[in-house]
């Protein structure tokens, strides 16, 4: 079935700059999320976004009012999915709790309808099993900040279907991102096996006392070419994701070396989650 209709769940960061982009590939979308506040930020955020796009010039004013019209933010998971031909699941990389919430998607949902996480870690065969349509549980995996970022990983695990593979990479052509296709689920997808590998040597560096934040930062920009160091990395991304990615791997495989850094942990605990809390690495408030 022709893809129109898209739910996102999860208005946070990343959500709700999903939800734009589909709004703008000409998708009718609704967005939710479980906090209200988060949900009116969102909401902000897109009333805002647009007429900007219109004052620069990247954005008609026709266009800008399409999408806007295009997209809902409603109060529930039901209102947002019950006809989606597609949901785009956002929310915090636990993995229970997308469990819980898939297996409500699967009774609320058109038998149809394709369920993708956008998890950056938590491969789909360990979700797809929550619902009874496990050959239309992929991953759908966007990057920060996700209107601007072109790539897309699309992740093709043991359970899911080739047409649904090939619809979930066809509807992110339509939002205008480059999909690759990963035909074996790995942890940490493609990219963020390369991120990964040059965070963990940044903060085993940091924690060693070598050298500063700043310094690897600007090391890693200015030797490799990196567009930001690792750290201004953290801090976009959220310190606190990283801290949930790494406590999940580490429940699953036990491994003490899979623990997250000293330094994430006192971040996490402080609050200093990064730039959209104001504080990570770097202080954003000035």
């Amino acid at each position: 079935m022709e893809t129109k209709k898209i739910a996102v769940v999860g208005a946070g960061n990343m959500g709700h700059q999903i939800a734009l982009c589909a709004a703008l590939a000409g998708f009718q979308v609704k967005c939710t999320d479980v906090s209200a506040e988060v949900l009116a930020k969102a909401e902000q955020f897109a009333d805002g976004y647009l007429p900007e796009r219109v004052a620069k010039g990247k954005l008609t004013p026709e266009a800008a009012n399409q999408a806007r019209a295009n997209l809902a933010f409603v109060p529930t998971v039901e209102a947002a999915s019950g006809d989606a031909d597609l949901v785009i699941e956002a929310i915090i990389e636990k993995l229970e709790i997308k469990r819980k919430l898939f297996s409500q998607l699967d009774h609320i949902t058109p038998p149809h309808a394709i369920l993708a996480s956008n998890s950056s870690y938590i491969v789909s065969s360990r979700i797809a099993d929550a619902t009874r349509r496990p050959a239309q549980v992929c991953n759908m995996h966007f990057f920060n900040p996700a209107l601007v970022m072109k790539l897309v990983e699309v992740v093709k695990g043991p359970h899911v279907s080739e047409e649904t593979a090939q619809a979930v990479m066809q509807i992110a052509r339509q939002m205008g991102k480059t999909p690759v296709l990963l035909q074996k689920e790995i942890y940490g997808f493609l990219v963020n096996r390369f991120v990964q590998a040059t965070r963990q040597e940044a903060l085993k560096l940091y924690d060693m006392g070598v050298a500063s934040f700043e310094d690897i930062d600007t090391a890693v920009v200015n030797g490799l070419g990196y567009p930001m160091g690792p750290f201004q990395l953290l801090d976009l991304a959220g310190v606190d994701l990283a801290y949930h990615v790494y406590m999940e791997q580490y429940r699953e495989s036990g491994d003490p070396a899979q623990r997250p850094s000293p330094t994430i942990v006192e971040k996490y605990v402080k609050g200093e989650w990064g730039k959209k809390v104001g504080k990570g690495f770097y202080d954003y408030k000035s």
